[in-house]
């Protein structure tokens, strides 16, 4: 069983490098922001082994630049992160059913896209230490380049943080703008949202309102509609669809 945990771990280390390498550079970029929130290394760095997302920290960081309160910051981390919840129930389904609490808990809590991706992805029962391994190396990657990026901040001239800070809305829109492609339905979402974020800071009934706030009670209200309108259909319906049109235009 040891030597079982042991091989495990080993290979979450190895799958986690790549990882690593990549939560740096997104997380340098972060620091950026960080740094401009008033946090300096240590709690940047900190900030990131608790919070393990990018959309979930800057959500943080406009929070604090925002003097809100404690509980707003919660709210706000919580719909932003809500995600990782099913990501936790779908990886749950990989251990054995006799797996401890304690195992679940500390998977759960190292769950970010990437290692839920390499997760998931593993053939068979996955074995917690896997995932502590990809842990081990990943998440202090993403918490160094937080903190490397507080000090850059600090350092290079403000052109060059003013500069640097785009880097993590670029990071937003390569995400977007494929699923927006690929798929019309989240297009439509994201320019609706543009159209209404624009629309709701006009209004001067929204003026005492934080930023976040209205960044996080936008996305709750707007990603329920588009759920309850545009519904995602399970596979077999989907390629029933796809059937259909097929035979329809004969191709």
């Amino acid at each position: 069983m040891k030597n079982q945990n042991k091989n495990a771990f080993i290979n979450g280390l190895r799958d986690g490098i790549p990882i690593a390498m990549g939560y740096f550079a997104v997380a340098f970029s972060l620091g950026i922001v960080a740094k401009k929130a008033g946090l300096n290394p240590i709690q940047g760095f900190i900030s990131s082994m608790l919070n393990h997302a990018s959309a979930g920290e800057y959500a943080e960081f406009t929070v604090i630049m925002a003097n809100a309160p404690y509980v707003e910051m919660a709210f706000v981390i919580l719909i932003t992160n809500m995600r990782y919840l099913l990501m936790s129930c779908a990886l749950s389904q990989k251990f054995q059913p006799d797996t401890s609490f304690a195992h679940r808990f500390f998977v759960g809590f190292g769950i970010t896209d990437e290692i839920f991706g390499i997760s998931i992805g593993r053939p068979g029962i996955l074995n917690p230490y896997y995932n502590y391994g990809a842990m081990f190396i990943a998440l202090p990657g993403w918490s160094m380049g937080t903190a490397l990026g507080i000090v850059a901040g600090n350092i290079l001239p403000v052109s060059v943080v003013s500069a640097l800070s785009v880097a993590l809305y670029g990071m937003f829109v390569a995400i977007m703008i494929p699923a927006s492609k690929q798929n019309k339905v989240v297009g439509g979402v994201v320019a609706v949202s543009f159209a209404v974020s624009y629309a709701v800071s006009k209004i001067s009934l929204f003026e005492n309102m934080s930023d976040s706030m209205k960044i996080s009670l936008l996305t709750v209200i707007i990603a329920a509609a588009a759920a309850v309108l545009f519904p995602v259909k399970p596979e077999d319906e989907s390629q029933e669809d796809e059937k259909k049109g097929i035979s329809q235009y004969g191709t």
